[in-house]
């Protein structure tokens, strides 16, 4: 499942594990109520996520510098909600929301390559 309307970092990319466990302390223990929105090009079900108190959960991941808004899939809903700078930081992700996929493809590589003895 995605959440609707933002954009954080994958596992394998800077700050994705940062976020990864940020979402872990947000939901751990709680029933979290999903309205699906739609499904996205993968199949895969996009929702808008709550917690019991009735915070957005993308809301809450871009409050704390985490994940940016998708104004193409958001509407601009979470722009005001963004850190100062956290553009800068994830400027993969930026890249990617303007279609500049190359940027990704030359990272994994780089990342890759790294890897390699």
């Amino acid at each position: 499942m995605r959440l609707f309307g933002i954009d954080a970092p994958e596992l394998h990319h800077p700050f994705g594990k940062k976020a990864k466990w940020a979402m872990i302390r947000l939901c751990k223990g709680q029933v979290i109520r999903a309205e699906m929105t739609e499904e996205d090009v993968y199949g895969r079900a996009v929702a808008t996520c709550f917690l019991p108190d009735g915070r957005d959960l993308s809301a809450e991941l871009v409050k704390q510098g985490l994940a940016i808004d998708w104004p193409k899939f958001s509407g601009g809903k979470y722009s005001d909600l963004e850190v100062e700078g956290v553009r800068k930081k994830f400027w993969l992700a930026e890249a990617r929301q303007k279609g500049r996929m190359s940027v990704w493809e030359k990272f994994d590589a780089l990342k890759e390559a790294e890897r390699r003895p």
